[in-house]
């Protein structure tokens, strides 16, 4: 087998497109225990997502969690799980049609893939490379995590490997602060307000991240604080009826706190009756927030004397989220455009964006 694969013969316009392609984080096919095994092994495998010596991790991964946790992720899975499949994968999918139909350019191909699970990032990028020259990755990852936009690079790097003829490549490392990002929660938080009432605190649960990888060096704490505060200022709202929490713990090592439920029970405990929760580090509901927050995170806070919980969806579908990620890909595309494609390129306003 040669080292390097095969190319088509070059022509000047063989690769005139310009790639974009939306990564997020992944699902297993089914929620089942087998499906569920081959994506945690492929997903705990990953040395940036856990940071020990395989001579270590890998007897107790390929021992105790892959023997016991497949089970209990499935059943978790199967209470989000719809007839289109896995939430995480239908508004990614469905996020890349749409901002194409916004951007509404033919010399621009949108597609998505998943970091893990499928579709993979390898044969996303091996069809976007047979007719594009350039590709700009997205991660939609809001805050930037050696755990997930990094392990985005290293995999479109991977991919590329055997590739005779590489493609430029740009990368959209976050875009937590980004006003069209702000802006899009801001207007989904009040839209909820006008429909079900404003609770007496506003949570913001972040994904957790080991507290060791924050001491190293990694900048996600602090671009999670960042995205958190803004949109407090956007909403005008004042510390007290704000918390900015993290979920999702894994193992027994300290994690970036205050932690998610516990923090949520306290807040039942005290006397607060009405808590609203949103998840500004994820733009796509998926299991971390369909089934941790909006179902386990509910039971704890009315469990414990709460009456009102209510979870905001992620920005999923939302008309203003669509809109500002065109906007943050046209913004990255500067200069890859012919001039006079440059000077035509224009939004397209008036696309419904209804599902």
């Amino acid at each position: 087998m040669p080292r390097f694969l095969p190319e088509p013969l070059h022509t000047a316009n063989a690769r005139a497109h310009t790639g974009i392609l939306l990564v997020n984080l992944g699902s297993p096919a089914t929620p089942t225990s087998p499906a569920l095994r081959t994506f945690l092994r492929q997903f705990l495998s990953d040395p940036r997502v856990i940071e020990l010596p395989k001579l270590v991790w890998w007897p107790i991964l390929h021992g105790a969690i892959l023997t016991t946790r497949p089970a209990k992720s499935a059943r978790k899975y199967a209470s989000i799980w719809t007839d289109k499949g896995a939430p995480l994968k239908e508004h990614t999918a469905w996020q890349a049609t749409a901002v194409d139909a916004v951007l509404d350019d033919p010399l621009l191909t949108v597609a998505w893939a998943m970091r893990y699970g499928t579709p993979d990032i390898a044969t996303v990028l091996n069809a976007l490379r047979t007719r594009c020259g350039r590709i700009l990755i997205v991660p939609l990852y809001p805050q930037f995590s050696a755990s997930t936009s990094a392990s985005t690079m290293d995999e479109v790097a991977r991919a590329m490997l055997r590739w005779r003829n590489q493609p430029e490549l740009r990368f959209v490392r976050s875009f937590g602060a980004d006003p069209g990002y702000i802006n899009a929660l801001a207007k989904h938080v009040r839209e909820h307000w006008e429909a079900h009432g404003q609770g007496e605190c506003l949570v913001m649960s972040f994904h957790g991240l080991p507290r060791r990888m924050v001491e190293l060096g990694d900048p996600y704490q602090a671009e999670c604080l960042e995205t958190a505060h803004l949109l407090q200022q956007a909403l005008a709202l004042p510390d007290d009826k704000v918390r900015i929490t993290f979920q999702s713990r894994f193992g027994r090592a300290a994690w970036l706190q205050p932690y998610t439920q516990p923090t949520i029970e306290a807040l039942a405990s005290s006397g607060i009756k009405q808590i609203d929760v949103i998840c500004p580090g994820f733009v796509a509901d998926c299991l971390e927030t369909l089934e941790e927050i909006a179902l386990l995170c509910r039971d704890a806070f009315l469990t414990r004397g709460g009456k009102a919980f209510h979870y905001i969806p992620c920005l999923n579908d939302d008309p203003d989220w669509i809109s500002a990620l065109a906007a943050l890909i046209h913004q990255h595309l500067g200069g890859w455009l012919p001039p006079a494609q440059e000077g035509r390129f224009q939004f397209r306003n008036s696309v419904d964006l209804s599902r």
